[in-house]
């Protein structure tokens, strides 16, 4: 044994602490890095030496430098972050979509309700030309409110497309930066030690990509991770990454969705593919949220102009000669859109076509339809209901929901769908179009009349045309025949007395006797040999017949069994339930996440404190290193001063 053995160990002893040394100050350096992993110096007992006086240490050798990892801690960081993410950013869309419900005077509900109460006072003033005026003010102000929250749910949809658009870009770069760490980390690989800092960058990367999307990451052999998205959709494999694409909804051009491009083909992406994330909580707000809130101010605004246009259109008004009320709004059209996949001809045209009409608004459901052939049954059509999945088999010309569905030839084929648009855009196209405060129609076409020489209590109550087949040229007739409500009727041609129609019935108290498009109510009892003639308006510009037709609409269940304020109320109601639900999700993932990242960093983060009693600690040790090698060297030179 020679002072060499001595002069290694000292030597081997100072590269071990250097090297912890190095390591530390790495640590520190590190501290402030997000995602960094704390490194340290793994050193293992250098193969002693056999003498015939036995095994003598040879010092120390550095093993390895490995990181503080926790595999589960690191994936539980990176779903939480996915889940807080996609709370966050649906809360943050629909805190704007709150804003479109405002409540009080600045509300959709009070300008309905406004309207309405305006038609008292026409009732009351038929002839007045301000109230007339007033009426046709408040007529604005409901379509341009209408109009105004339309075009606030479209700039929320265009603010939704633009950070789908973003987070997509993200994403890519994200995905490409981490499929070329793996390639560093696999071509490493042989070296026989792990590339911390580089596995540290991968895994920082992959939680930057879950804030974007919900994924999984699978091992392969060489060191590469492959990131799948929540449903299994691969994004990276090895060095290879996917790109995802913003595109256009399958239907509605202006809705976004998420594709990718997978050897060269492109196709959209289910919103349960994304899973969590800012894409994925942005998809659900623009697909539930959105969706419904603009269904339901569709569904408002196309009853309540429909009601009105309605009643308007069974009233006279004081043009010259007076005609049926003209329509106070005018509506767009429901949509019937075509799946861009269905078939064409080839000008590129769509082969089969669906047109809707509304039957009775008061039956309209704030929801989108989804209408594809029936596998089943040929001839009929399969109608799904997205609100709430209902699936009903209709053949064109049934009626759903108040809404008449006619499918044009030739029939769609097989695989062709279409999403029909009721009331989406009920809102939107919203617009007064009468301007002639003459041509609000307050008077009733006819009026009734009990005859002078009735013996019996019976009086008119109310006279209501209530459909459109309603014939003014026809007078009514009523004869009660006896005490018990039985009765006879005739309808006679009013200019030549013809006889077009007669028939028997009997009147209950309180039920409508209902004829020619009208029913007249009373009230009392009539007695045997009573009478009562329902003939044309004999003046109209002193009538308020139809005005109080159009005051009834105030307490009329005419959305969703709801009259207009009240249904305006549900909706901003309906819409802060869902603002206060994300809020408290949001609050609640954000907790949990940071929960994670701490217990991720308790694992693997950067304690200054134990990080400087190291740097001491190795300090000495290296000092005390360095005395062996001195010693060392003291007694090699007294080795040599004796050898002379």
């Amino acid at each position: 044994m020679g002072t060499g053995n001595l002069m290694s160990i000292g030597m081997r002893a100072m590269a071990a602490n250097f090297a912890a040394l190095q390591t530390t100050g790495h640590n520190i350096a590190n501290a402030s890095v997000e995602g960094y992993s704390r490194q340290q110096v793994e050193l293992q007992t250098a193969s002693g030496q056999f003498t015939g006086a036995g095994f003598f240490g040879k010092g120390v050798d550095v093993a390895a430098v490995t990181r503080s990892h926790d595999e589960f801690l690191t994936r539980e960081a990176a779903a939480a972050k996915s889940q807080s993410a996609g709370d966050q950013a649906r809360f943050e869309q629909l805190s704007r979509l709150e804003q479109v419900f405002p409540p009080g005077e600045q509300g959709l509900g009070y300008a309905a309700g406004q309207l309405l109460n305006a038609m008292v006072d026409l009732a009351s003033r038929p002839q007045d030309s301000s109230t007339r005026e007033v009426v046709l003010a408040r007529a604005q102000d409901v379509a341009s409110r209408f109009a105004a929250a339309g075009a606030q749910l479209d700039s929320l949809q265009n603010g939704v497309t633009q950070d789908l658009q973003n987070g997509v870009a993200a994403v890519n770069q994200l995905t490409g930066r981490i499929a070329d760490v793996n390639e560093q980390i696999a071509r490493l690989a042989g070296v026989g030690q792990p590339a911390n800092d580089l596995l540290d960058q991968r895994e920082q990367l992959i939680s930057d990509l879950s804030a974007y999307v919900q994924v999984t990451t699978i091992p392969a052999s060489d060191g590469t991770l492959g990131i799948f998205m929540a449903g299994g959709q691969r994004l990276v494999l090895g060095k290879e990454a996917l790109q995802l694409v913003p595109m256009a909804d399958v239907f509605d051009a202006s809705r976004q969705a998420v594709g990718i491009v997978d050897n060269g083909v492109t196709r959209a992406l289910p919103q349960e593919l994304v899973g969590a994330g800012s894409l994925g909580g942005l998809l659900r707000f623009q697909n539930e949220d959105l969706a419904s809130a603009r269904n339901q101010l569709g569904q408002m605004a196309t009853t309540l102009a429909t009601r009105l246009n309605q009643q308007q259109a069974l009233g006279l008004d004081l043009r010259t000669p007076p005609g049926s009320g003209a329509p106070l709004f005018a509506l767009g059209a429901p949509l019937a859109l075509p799946a861009i996949t269905n078939g064409r001809d080839l000008a590129g045209n769509f082969l089969a076509s669906v047109t809707m009409t509304v039957a009775d608004a008061s039956q309209l459901q704030p929801s989108e339809y989804e209408l594809r052939s029936d596998p089943a049954i040929a001839g009929r059509y399969l109608l799904t209901r997205r609100s709430d999945g209902l699936q009903r088999s209709i053949a064109s010309g049934d009626t759903v929901d108040g809404l008449t569905v006619t499918v044009g030839a030739p029939a769609p084929a097989a695989g062709d769908r279409f999403l029909l648009q009721a009331v989406t855009r009920g809102a939107n196209g919203l617009r007064r179009v009468l301007a002639d405060p003459r041509g609000l129609a307050a008077a009733s076409p006819l009026e009734a009349v009990r005859d002078v020489a009735n013996t019996g209590t019976a009086t008119v109550g109310a006279l209501a045309v209530v459909n459109a087949s309603v014939n003014p040229q026809h007078t009514a007739s009523i004869a009660f025949t006896n005490a018990s409500g039985a009765y006879t009727w005739a309808l006679r041609d009013r200019t030549s007395n013809a006889l077009v129609a007669s028939g028997t019935g009997t009147w209950t108290p309180g039920a409508p006797i209902a004829l020619n498009g009208f029913e007249l109510r009373l009230d009392g009892v009539p007695a045997a040999g009573d009478s009562f003639t329902v003939a044309k308006t004999a003046h109209p510009e002193a009538s308020n017949g139809n005005a109080l037709a159009l005051v009834a609409l105030r307490d009329e269940r005419m959305v969703s069994g709801q009259n207009i304020t009240d249904a305006y109320a549900s909706v901003m109601a309906g819409v802060g339930v869902r603002v206060q639900g994300a809020r408290t999700s949001a609050e609640i993932s954000q907790a949990v996440a940071g929960g994670a990242e701490e217990r991720r960093n308790s694992r693997a983060g950067v304690n200054l404190d134990e990080e400087a009693a190291r740097l001491m600690q190795f300090q000495q040790s290296y000092q005390a290193a360095a005395k062996v090698l001195q010693v060392a060297q003291s007694l090699f030179q007294t080795l040599l001063e004796t050898a002379r």
